[in-house]
């Protein structure tokens, strides 16, 4: 499931409603090899089915608790918990109020897979973006991994985090109030993680978007308007106004703002104003691994998940996950999951289908895909290697290191 459909421009077909007679049927293509290590696989899959039940009713719990950006507070503390009680090592308020890590090493020596947990809901809306399915996919992809380690008895580590605030600034909370609907897109809790050093640690990072922020100032002096019978007896000496300039790539939002600055001056010149324009960055565009997404789709008989089968890569929007997929390789499919007409993303049809047993089965498949993935990367050198490679040669990143 993913969090940013309202960027995307394609349409994806066919949409999955609830009372759909049939369900999607997960399917491995005619192509794939086989399957990687399917003991592990094996595994995950067991561990995930004695999981369900206390997965479910964790989703349900923080779907019930909604709490907007950097006040997760309650769903702080039901996740650490949670980890706590499944063999974790804990860490609270990582670097954040409401962020947090579970960590745990089997043997020594081997890589760090990092994880992902979203929390944040909108104000007046609650879990219409689903986090209460990010969080346990998560928690579920760390336990599986967790498992697989002890059971087999393989090096590594896994480290999950509890990302609060998915994208919220507090320097725009008038706007994350008033508009709700975008409000949950603005708060960039990865990257100060990423900031604060949480992920230094991590090889490659799993999970089941903004460009360069432009604030335009336009300053006047008052004049009587030429309709005192409007009611406009004044117009304004100062206006102030956020504007998100977006493209499919940070090279490309570079471009289109040499564009669109221009036409703010413009506008400024031609009515007698001055203007000001600040630029800040936002987060960047995500970077899926090629690698890693190629070889999700070898997980398991039930991959690749089309949207037939609930699963799809997510575009090249901007998201604060896109800061982390710049500073390691990283790997963010999302899932489609069961909804009304006219109940996407940010609705409240949407917070009811994010608490649908659909939805968490769903939840569930992708789940098992990113842990197989997850654990791969982990005892696969070869794989690895890939892995790395692919992240060393993508262009856009190469150019961001080098200042272009």
């Amino acid at each position: 499931m993913f969090c940013d459909c309202q960027h995307t421009t394609k349409n994806y077909e066919p949409i999955w409603r609830p009372d759909d007679g049939s369900k999607p049927i997960p399917s491995r293509p005619d192509n794939a090899p086989n399957i990687y290590r399917p003991d592990i696989l094996q595994n995950i899959e067991e561990t995930l089915r004695d999981l369900d039940g206390e997965l479910r009713e964790l989703s349900l719990d923080v779907h019930a608790h909604p709490e907007i950006a950097y006040e997760e507070r309650y769903t702080h503390d039901v996740l650490t918990k949670f980890m706590e009680k499944h063999g974790f090592e804990v860490t609270n308020h990582y670097h954040l109020e409401t962020a947090w890590r579970a960590t745990f090493t089997n043997r020594e020596g081997g890589r760090t897979i990092g994880v992902n947990s979203e929390m944040d809901a909108l104000p007046g809306v609650g879990h219409a973006c689903g986090h209460n399915l990010i969080a346990i996919s998560g928690v579920g992809v760390s336990i599986a991994i967790k498992k697989a380690l002890e059971k087999f008895n393989l090096p590594g580590t896994v480290e999950l985090l509890g990302t609060p605030g998915k994208d919220y600034c507090s320097s725009f909370r008038p706007v994350y109030e008033i508009l709700h609907s975008i409000a949950e897109e603005v708060g960039n809790g990865k990257v100060v993680l990423l900031d604060k050093g949480a992920y230094q640690n991590m090889d490659a990072c799993l999970m089941s978007v903004y460009p360069f922020l432009a604030v335009l100032l336009l300053i006047w002096k008052p004049k009587v308007s030429s309709c005192p019978w409007t009611g406009r007896i004044l117009i304004p000496d100062y206006s102030k106004m956020n504007y998100y300039v977006r493209a499919p790539t940070r090279s490309e939002v570079k471009a289109t703002m040499k564009r669109v600055i221009p036409c703010f001056e413009a506008a400024a010149l031609a009515t007698g104003c001055k203007v000001k324009v600040t630029t800040s960055p936002g987060p960047l565009d995500l970077r899926q691994n090629s690698v890693e997404k190629s070889r999700i789709s070898l997980r398991q008989d039930m991959e690749t998940l089309t949207m037939n089968g609930a699963l799809r890569m997510l575009p090249l929007i901007f998201y604060c996950k896109g800061d982390v997929c710049y500073a390691l390789p990283s790997l963010h499919p999302g899932f489609a999951i069961p909804t009304i007409e006219n109940g996407g993303n940010h609705t409240s049809g949407f917070k009811t289908s994010a608490a649908s047993l659909e939805a968490h089965y769903a939840c569930l498949d992708v789940t098992k895909a990113l842990a197989a993935t997850g654990i791969r990367v982990l005892i696969d050198d070869v794989f690895f290697s890939e892995v790395k490679k692919a992240y060393d040669n993508d262009a856009e990143i190469q150019d961001f290191f080098a200042g272009k």
